[in-house]
């Protein structure tokens, strides 16, 4: 058994080689592919930070591109908006209106109306010599009565009756309590007049069922 063979022993039948050149020439050869290595490593750096470069561009014109259509539309919303303020400057002030309309009209009470179901009340041969009404507003709500357990009023007529007889005045009064938003009412003054008639003051006092809300009606009916 032979003993293993050590690095510097000759290799029979090997094939045999000889380095015939120079170092210098050697350590040059590597040096150049040492070099083609970096320039394909550079190449490949400027590759991959062109195309980074080009995806940022990319990425910013799409972003300018979307800022230009948000601005476009901002734009035209603008116009639009402008184009209508006008009507809606108008709009606001019919909307004022209606508002101090039923505000007004919140304490209407259509007086000509009442004071007819009044008249219809009374005898035929007595005549409403004189009226006095005294209401309150929407801004100054009606005074009402310190007297205790007295109903509350919106509004107080105050009646001069002339009769050519002896007025039946609790008769009036308890036909004066049919009429729509009675209170009360109390008779002030009855005098004899020098034509043999007589003359009566009646204080009517309505409530908040007198209220007309004709203007509401006709609201609705629109």
């Amino acid at each position: 058994m032979s003993a293993a063979k050590s690095l510097h022993d000759p290799v029979i039948g090997g094939e045999p080689r000889v380095d015939l050149l120079p170092p210098e020439v050697t350590a040059e050869q590597k040096g150049g592919r040492l070099r083609r290595a970096l320039a394909v490593a550079v190449v490949a750096v400027v590759f991959v930070t062109a195309g980074g470069v080009a995806a940022v561009f990319w990425e910013a014109q799409r972003s300018e591109a979307s800022l230009a259509v948000v601005e476009a539309r901002t734009a035209e919303l603008l116009a639009a908006q402008g184009e209508y303020v006008e009507v809606r400057r108008a709009q606001e002030e019919v909307d004022a209106t209606v508002a101090a309309r039923r505000l007004a009209a919140s304490v209407d009470i259509n007086w000509t109306d009442y004071l007819e179901q009044i008249r219809t009340r009374l005898p035929g041969d007595v005549v409403i010599s004189a009226v006095v009404l005294d209401a309150g507003s929407p801004w100054a709500p009606y005074g009402q009565s310190t007297a205790p357990l007295q109903p509350r009023r919106v509004a107080t007529v105050s009646l001069t009756l002339t009769s050519p007889t002896l007025p039946s005045v609790p008769d009036w009064l308890d036909a004066m309590a049919t009429l729509p938003g009675y209170a009360d009412s109390a008779p002030n003054r009855v005098a004899l007049l020098d034509s043999g008639g007589y003359e009566v003051s009646l204080t009517l006092h309505v409530n908040a069922e007198a209220f007309s809300n004709r203007f509401a009606e006709a609201e609705v009916t629109q």
